[in-house]
């Protein structure tokens, strides 16, 4: 449900631009580093628990591979890659924009790792724009988890993102991600900020 009814311009959101990376099973990640690999923290993400790893895996699809995917960590149930729409050009695949964890449906890929190729029948998606609240954040906001927002971005080149979901959990910090090809296009430079606006 969408039920914004706080004041225009009372708080900034900081935007991070996630760039594409990978999400793996630990029975996916064996399959491709080898059964005595353990997934190895370079650096914490944002969002608590959450880090990138040193391991970098291949992807590969119809037309095309890119290479140095970060894999990012702890494990996940179920393998999620994402990528951005000028990536899907590249590889010659057709994901379809999702939130995180929704993979039903979702497109084929192929990764190659150091120790083992592995194709996935489903798993590769392009993530929708959202943004991580706290409960506390999201009493401020007045929005529930789940409702549809949108936030204007003041850069070089002003834009308005539509159709960003909320995703409130005790677990994050406040903070809004988009990919690589939305922060081209509002020409994205470090400590952005976003404000949250009322829907019409």
């Amino acid at each position: 449900m969408n039920r914004c009814h706080f004041d225009d311009g009372k708080v900034d959101i900081p935007i991070a631009v996630s760039a594409r990376h990978c999400h793996l099973s630990e029975k996916d990640f064996h399959c491709l580093f080898g059964d005595d690999c353990k997934l190895e923290k370079w650096k914490d993400l944002s969002q608590p628990g959450e880090f990138a790893s040193h391991q970098l895996i291949t992807i590969q699809g119809p037309k095309g591979k890119i290479e140095s995917v970060r894999v990012l960590g702890p494990f996940r149930k179920e393998t999620q890659i994402e990528i951005s729409q000028t990536d899907s050009i590249k590889l010659g695949v057709t994901p379809q924009i999702r939130l995180s964890g929704q993979l039903d449906d979702s497109s084929p890929i192929t990764l190659i790792g150091p120790k083992g190729v592995l194709h996935k029948e489903k798993g590769l998606i392009i993530a929708q724009a959202h943004i991580h609240m706290s409960p506390d954040d999201a009493k401020q906001f007045q929005v529930y988890d789940g409702d549809i927002v949108r936030v204007e971005v003041n850069t070089s080149r002003p834009i308005q993102f539509l159709n960003v979901v909320v995703r409130v959990s005790e677990n994050y910090v406040l903070e809004m991600h988009i990919d690589t090809d939305e922060a081209n296009a509002a020409a994205f430079t470090p400590n952005i900020k976003g404000k949250l606006l009322k829907l019409v």
